[in-house]
């Protein structure tokens, strides 16, 4: 799917659920950017609000492509803002942060990721909004959460950091190896962003019937709590030192690369000795409980099921497994993803064109919400910096040109 124009020539989007949706926000980086993504992709009208000096921390990312004006747009703002309208307005003049307090009463949402506190000593914080808007959901995405005490409310937060402390890092690492960093992206931004979507949706929901706006607080190490559950839960129920349990949850080598197969029950091992070519341990007293098939995975299991794939492809193999019931998936590598017919089938990467006169385009994620009622729609491009400050402050404010340039001017928006 190719990107189309950007937002505001572009909004032929009715059929979608949240038209009509307005947000603001005061964001930067993944772990909200990501949300108010998904909700554009929606049908909400998101206006991001940017500070003249840079943008988005995420435009001075690595690796980057560069906008018209020769500006760097990194690779966290280009797969985190399609969809969007930015302006520019430094909220540390107090006119800029005038201008926030009027803007807020026409949105539905406004929604800041700053550290914690950060917007409130900026008098933009939740007691601010609600006192000029009190129908409005204020939602905040942080390290460690804004409502309640903790000890680490003031330290800086990205993903791995809150990663790291939810366990799963010390779960995974193995002898006296170094943690791996980042094991699966921004886990700890999307994460949080997903919990910060549904506690939007349901802040919409709620006012439906209260008319009242309030406070959705999201704090990343919570989200990491929730998203590695097992942690604490097998920690509970007796399991230590990374133990997953008695099961086959383990990467196997085929002809052109590794696949991974997880067998837990009973009848999937019976089946799956029976598909490698040996029907006789299902009842092989080494193999009658699923403890036997961790302590003889290395010195029996393993050599076979690797003798049995050796001349089949990763994904032969996985094709062999699951016609069997037996759940595998083959370990693709990033080109083998991009190439991938069930990520074109369901239109899962969008192509952003470079304006810089590289031919090929930037690839981000497609929308991973299909629904029946719902058709696909183009994807906007990622706003340039400040590109819709003068339509959005003149449709929203009335500001006139002359107002607009005397902001300008003085710096208070860009």
């Amino acid at each position: 799917m190719r990107s189309g124009e950007p937002a505001d020539t572009a909004r032929a989007t009715a059929g979608r659920p949240l038209d009509g949706v307005r947000i603001l926000a005061l964001e930067q980086m993944q772990a909200l950017p990501y949300a108010t993504q998904m909700l554009a992709r929606l049908g909400a009208d998101v206006v991001k609000v940017e500070s003249p000096k840079g943008g988005d921390l995420g435009r001075g990312s690595l690796p980057a492509m560069t906008d018209p004006a020769g500006r760097r747009v990194g690779a966290t703002f280009l797969r985190n803002n399609l969809g969007k309208r930015s302006i520019c307005v430094n909220l540390k003049d107090p006119r800029g942060r005038d201008l926030v307090l009027r803007l807020a009463p026409r949105f539905d949402v406004i929604a800041e990721n700053s550290k914690a506190g950060s917007m409130a000593r900026l008098g933009l914080g939740y007691d601010d909004i609600a006192a000029v808007h009190p129908a409005g959901i204020y939602v905040s995405v942080s390290g460690f959460g804004n409502t309640a005490p903790t000890p680490y409310r003031n330290w800086p937060a990205f993903a791995p950091i809150v990663e790291a402390m939810s366990g799963i890092y010390e779960m995974k690492r193995t002898g006296d190896s170094p943690p791996t960093v980042a094991p699966v992206g921004a886990l700890g931004d999307i994460g949080a962003a997903l919990f910060a979507t549904i506690g939007i949706l349901a802040a919409l929901r709620q006012r439906e019937t209260t008319g009242a706006g309030q406070y959705v607080d999201i704090a990343m190490f919570d989200a990491m709590i929730a998203m590695t559950d097992i942690v604490t839960n097998f920690w509970s129920m007796g399991l230590r030192g990374g133990d997953l349990g008695p099961l086959i949850l383990n990467g196997f080598r085929a002809k052109d690369g590794w696949f991974v197969l997880q067998v837990g029950r009973e009848p999937a091992f019976a089946q799956l000795v029976e598909v490698i070519g040996h029907p006789e341990w299902a009842s092989d007293p080494r193999f009658a409980t699923r403890q036997g098939w961790v302590d003889h995975l290395e010195d029996v299991l393993r050599p076979a099921v690797e003798a049995w794939a050796a001349d089949l492809t990763k994904v032969g193999a996985c094709e062999a497994l699951g016609a069997a019931g037996i759940a595998a998936g083959p370990c693709f590598a990033d080109e083998e993803v991009i190439a991938d017919p069930h990520v074109a089938a369901r239109a899962m990467l969008v192509e952003i064109p470079r304006p810089d006169g590289v031919e090929q385009p930037v690839l981000v994620p497609g929308n991973p919400v299909k629904m029946s009622a719902v058709a696909e729609h183009a994807e906007d491009r990622p706003p340039w910096l400040g590109e819709h400050t003068a339509a959005v402050l003149a449709a929203e404010l009335g500001l006139t040109p002359g107002e607009i340039e005397e902001l300008r001017s003085d710096g208070v928006i860009a």
